[in-house]
This record gives structure tokens, C-alpha cells and sequence, in this order.
């Protein structure tokens, strides 16, 4: 099997790193694969402090794994400036495929169970030649207690995702406006993006950069791609309180509000790839749709009290606007 690289993007958070490749070590294929760490600059004396801690614990795990051999190499690029999040993983996946026709992307806070490069690697095999799937995902948001088997979805998530070096290049933009992002699409393809509004995506389309995710799901869609899911999660993320587009709130107080629905323990067996024919199905955009409610967040007693407060003094506000 032509194995992908690993691509592992890091920034400031040193023990959500060292965490990320312990688990990504314990892998079943690890010795068999190519890791590309990007680690970012920081941004002023404090972030670069945490950016030096970030790359101690790379570089102690680079001689670890030059040790006792535990990954095929380890290639550490240190970005001299603050990249961003977006840059760093744009010009990091540009850079490796160069040299691979495929490629596997974690962040710093995925941690991966044992067999997340196995389904990894198969399905990126197993749909090498099917144009019409764009997208792997080792996390999933509908989790089935049946046998563990796989789904497509036009949906793309980001927690520990791979893909193949002729889709990414042909259909990857990084937009610069709403007006670019949307351009071609009509209302019903807007509704479909967010799943009849309730998760509100394209927002994030005002944001100076645009995310890259959003970009890329809103290319999938324009091409008609789907992306293939496992039943069973294959990745936790641990960084939901800390990461670049979260941490609004103290973690005390977002713990006393709400939990993520999908924050659950990663399955710790193999889940077999074989070859289904690229489709939508209704029951799971259905059961998408659910999941996606209000990414993904359920409110305790507490949060649904002080959430309803919120909206009726901000439908005050704007009422007396």
C-alpha cells in the first residue's frame, strides 16, 4: 500500500503537541509513515515563548523517534514569522505534495487511536480513482453502535482528514471575499451548506482570513464531491477549550454551559474499508442535520437559562435599534 504522509500542524499549546504524537506513535502504521511537523512563529515575546516550549517537546521527540525507530522520519519546519493558522496549513500541504500524491492532517490537539492511520490509508487507496470522493475523515459526528462501517456526506470535517493531491489542487480555493466564496451559488445551495441554517458556516466567510475548512467544504460542494466517513470516531480532539476559533470562555465556565455532543472517546478497534459506490443517502443528512444543531453544543439546565436570556435582551436591543 502507497502510504500518506502525516502532515501535523502546531502552534503554542506544547502539552496538547506532546499528547497529539504519543498518540499518533501508538499507531499501527507509524513505523511505516512520514510525519511533516509545521510549527508557526509567534506573534510577540509571550507567544513565542510558547512556540520555544512547542518545539522542545519536537525535538525531543524527534530523538526519540530516531531512537527507536518509530516513525519511517520525522521532518520538523520551523516557520520564522507567525504564519497564522491558515497560511501554515495551506503552504505545509502545498509543500508535501510535492513529493506524495496523497496526504493525512492533524492539528495539535487531534489525538488519534491506534488504528486511525489503518482506516486512513485504506480508504485513501480504496477511492484513489473515484473522483467524486474528495474527502477522508477519521472523525465522525454520527456514531453508530452497530458493526463499524463507513458513510458519505457532502460535509467535510477537519479533526484528522485526508486527501488525494489531484483533488486538492484542482479544487481548493483560498478565498479573499464573500462575494468569491459564493459566487455560482444559489439559495438552495447556501441552504444545503448549512444544513437549512442551523449550522451557520458561511458566516465565517467575514473573517479575515477565511478559514481554510470552509473553503474547502464550500468546494466540495461546488464540484459535487462527498466525503467518506467511519461509523465509529477514530480521533478525539482535546484542545475544544484552547484552539484558534474557541476559548471565547474560561473552561470552567463553558464545562458549567454545555459539552460538545461529539466529544467522545475515539473506537479503539479497525474498521475496514471496502468499496461502496459514492452516495448520498436521506436518513443520514437527516441524522447530519441533527448533529450539526448548534455545532454540535447541548446546553445544561444553566446554559439553556442564561442562552434564553441572551436572545430575549438581544431581540430587545435590536427591537429599540
Amino acid at each position: 500500500m502507497n502510504l500518506a504522509p502525516v502532515i501535523l500542524f502546531v502552534y503554542n499549546r506544547a502539552d496538547n503537541t506532546r499528547e497529539t504524537l504519543r498518540h499518533l506513535l501508538a499507531n499501527t502504521l507509524a513505523r511505516e509513515t512520514e510525519l511533516y511537523v509545521f510549527s508557526d512563529g509567534g506573534k510577540d515575546d509571550a507567544s513565542w515563548n510558547a512556540v520555544r516550549e512547542v518545539r522542545k517537546v519536537l525535538h525531543e521527540m524527534e530523538a526519540e523517534v530516531a531512537r527507536a525507530r518509530t516513525l519511517k522520519e520525522m521532518i520538523i519546519v520551523e516557520r520564522p514569522t507567525n504564519y497564522y493558522l491558515e497560511r501554515n496549513v495551506l503552504e505545509g500541504i502545498a509543500e508535501v505534495l510535492r513529493t506524495h500524491d496523497r496526504f493525512i492532517v492533524l492539528e495539535d490537539d487531534i489525538c488519534a487511536a491506534p488504528h486511525f492511520l489503518e482506516f486512513m490509508n485504506q480508504a485513501l487507496e480504496c477511492y484513489n480513482h473515484e473522483k467524486k470522493v474528495m474527502h477522508v475523515a477519521g472523525f465522525t459526528r454520527i456514531e453508530s453502535a452497530a458493526a463499524p462501517t463507513t458513510y458519505f456526506t457532502p460535509f467535510m470535517a477537519g479533526w484528522g482528514w485526508g486527501s488525494w493531491r489531484d483533488r486538492w489542487q484542482e479544487h481548493f480555493r483560498h478565498f479573499t471575499c464573500r462575494e468569491e466564496a459564493l459566487e455560482g451559488l444559489a439559495e438552495a445551495d447556501l441552504k444545503a451548506l448549512e444544513y437549512e441554517g442551523v449550522f451557520p458556516c458561511l458566516k465565517h466567510l467575514d473573517r479575515k482570513p477565511i478559514p481554510w475548512d470552509v473553503c474547502w467544504n464550500i468546494q466540495i460542494h461546488k464540484a459535487g464531491g462527498l466525503c467518506l466517513y467511519p461509523t465509529r470516531t477514530l480521533v478525539r480532539n482535546i484542545g475544544l477549550e484552547s484552539g484558534t476559533h474557541y476559548g471565547l470562555l474560561p473552561s470552567w465556565c463553558t464545562r458549567l454551559l454545555q459539552r460538545y455532543e461529539y466529544d467522545r472517546e475515539p473506537y479503539e478497534g479497525p474498521i475496514a474499508v471496502e468499496f461502496r459506490q459514492p452516495t448520498t443517502d436521506p436518513a443520514i443528512e437527516q441524522q447530519m442535520h441533527e448533529a450539526l444543531t448548534d455545532w454540535g453544543i447541548r446546553y445544561t439546565l444553566l446554559g439553556k437559562i442564561i442562552r434564553k436570556i441572551y436572545r430575549l435582551t438581544t431581540a430587545r436591543t435590536t427591537n429599540h435599534a
